[in-house]
C-alpha cells in the first residue's frame, strides 16, 4: 500500500453501505480482522459461528459431532441469511460457509464478500496448535488442511474482493489493507464521510 493510500485510511471516518462478509480458510483471520474492522468503521461485528453456537447452546465441534456437517451447513445458511437482513456491519463466517452456492448468492446480493487470502504455510502456523477445528481432527491434520485448501481456494476466488494476508502483518495492518481495497474497488460498499 502506498503512503498516500495509507494516509487516506488512517484517521478517516467511513460510511458503510452494505454488510462486509469476511470469507476464507480457517486461520485466515476472519474473526480477528473482522472485529478490528468493525471497530474501525464503528459498525456492529457479527459472527455466524457464534450465532449458531448461541442458538444451539453447543460449540461448533459439538454440533459437528452430534448432528454432522450437513446439518451444521443448513443452520449456517439460515443464520447468514438472517444476519444479512438484520443489521449492516461486518460479518465473519466459518471457513466452509462460502462454499455453498446459496450463501455466495445471498452474500453477493445483500453484501460484499472479502476473501482474506492467506497461504497454506501461514494458515498451518495459525491452526496447528488448536484443537477447535473439527475438520482437522484427523491422523494427519497438515495434509487435511492442504486438501481442504486445494478444494476451497477456487471458490474463495469467486469473492467480490480479495485481500492478501501475509505472515508479518498485524491485525491493524490487515484492516488498513481491507479498508483501502474496499475504498478503491467497491465505493458502492464503503466511502469516507465528512464527520
Amino acid at each position: 500500500m502506498s503512503e498516500i493510500q495509507q494516509d487516506s485510511v488512517i484517521g478517516a471516518t467511513y460510511r458503510l453501505k452494505k454488510t462486509v462478509v469476511m470469507v476464507g480458510m480457517m486461520g485466515a483471520g476472519k474473526t480477528a480482522v473482522g472485529r478490528a474492522l468493525a471497530l474501525r468503521l464503528d459498525v456492529p461485528f457479527l459472527d455466524s459461528d457464534a450465532e449458531i453456537e448461541t442458538a444451539a447452546n453447543m460449540t461448533v465441534p459439538e454440533i459437528f459431532e452430534r448432528d454432522g456437517e450437513p446439518f451444521f451447513r443448513r443452520k449456517e445458511t439460515q443464520v447468514i441469511s438472517r444476519l444479512l437482513d438484520e443489521e449492516r456491519g461486518i460479518l465473519s463466517t466459518g471457513g466452509g460457509a462460502f462454499l455453498a452456492e446459496e450463501n455466495r448468492a445471498n452474500i453477493t446480493a445483500r453484501g460484499v464478500s472479502v476473501w482474506l487470502n492467506a497461504g497454506l504455510d501461514l494458515l498451518w502456523q495459525r491452526v496447528r496448535h488448536k484443537d477447535t477445528r473439527p475438520l482437522l481432527r484427523t491422523p494427519d491434520p497438515r495434509a487435511t488442511l492442504a486438501e481442504i485448501y486445494a478444494q476451497r481456494v477456487p471458490l474463495y476466488a469467486l469473492a467480490d474482493v480479495s485481500v492478501l494476508s501475509e505472515a508479518d502483518m498485524s491485525i491493524e495492518q490487515m484492516v488498513d489493507r481491507v479498508v483501502a481495497t474496499l475504498l478503491a474497488e467497491r465505493p458502492d460498499v464503503l466511502e469516507t464521510s465528512d464527520a
